[in-house]
């Protein structure tokens, strides 16, 4: 994919935030030394981290040359590494792994998680949140629209750069079976946002992204405005005028005990 439009995804920082303060608060660490924050985008999650650990050497890691730059300047003398998290392999081992809305994009998560649990001391927390939102209109209509439209030829593995996410049961067998205890839980965030162009641009800078950069800037445009047709359609307007975007999360902060 094209890289990540750092600006984009702020215009709904405050929102995009709140999944990353649950997940913080039910991590039971006080004094942890050595923290990463995977797939860390523009610093407003590691900024979290930065405030509750003060004392700790926290880093950032990301693919994205523009996500680090925004990181970067939001959070200078901080470190912040472009690394692609399914290749990773840090030399030192960590306290905690707090990975927020990013482990969907890679493949593979029994695999994964055991890899990433493998990267933390005994006692050492992994900490995810990931949208488990596949099924809602919003992601439902840009797979619907991709095959409707005369993209579809291009937009044939466009889903799969999702990873589909696993059931509560999975996770919980996977984290065990890596040595750990597992808090496991989902929450459904119920956003207003102002019709369906906020909708429209919210996801154009995620879950839109493996639809739209294949496309040329004439087929992106059309595409994007069959998305808000039938978005409009899915998110009818409350009495206020603001339309209600659902988004289901699933979480699990695991310890490592061997």
């Amino acid at each position: 994919m094209a890289d990540w439009n750092a600006g984009q995804y702020l215009k709904f920082e405050d929102e995009r935030t709140r999944p990353s303060v649950d997940l913080l608060r039910r991590v039971p660490l006080s004094d942890p030394q050595h923290c990463v924050d995977l797939g860390c985008g523009p610093g407003n999650s590691t900024e979290l981290l930065i405030r509750r650990f003060q004392a700790a050497q926290i880093r950032g890691l990301d693919n994205s040359p523009g996500m680090l730059a925004k990181a970067r300047e939001r959070l200078p003398g901080l470190t912040f590494e472009e690394a692609d998290i399914a290749t990773w392999q840090p030399k030192e081992r960590f306290d905690l792994i707090f990975a927020n809305a990013v482990l969907q994009w890679i493949p593979d998560h029994p695999g994964l998680l055991s890899r990433l649990v493998s990267f933390l001391r005994n006692g050492g927390f992994l900490a995810v949140q990931m949208p488990n939102n596949l099924n809602e209109p919003s992601h439902r209509l840009m797979e619907q629209i991709a095959h409707e439209g005369p993209w579809a030829t291009k937009l044939t593995s466009a889903s799969a750069a999702k990873e589909k996410i696993g059931s509560f049961e999975d996770y919980y067998a996977w984290l065990q079976h890596a040595g750990c205890t597992v808090d496991i839980w989902q929450t459904t965030y119920v956003h207003p946002l102002d019709g369906a162009d906020a909708i429209v641009e919210w996801f154009r800078s995620t879950g839109l992204k493996p639809y739209l950069d294949p496309l040329s800037p004439e087929e992106q445009a059309q595409y994007l405005g069959r998305y808000k047709e039938e978005i409009a359609r899915a998110y009818p307007a409350q009495a206020d005028g603001k339309v209600l975007l659902r988004f289901p999360r699933l979480f699990f902060v695991a310890q490592r005990l061997r």
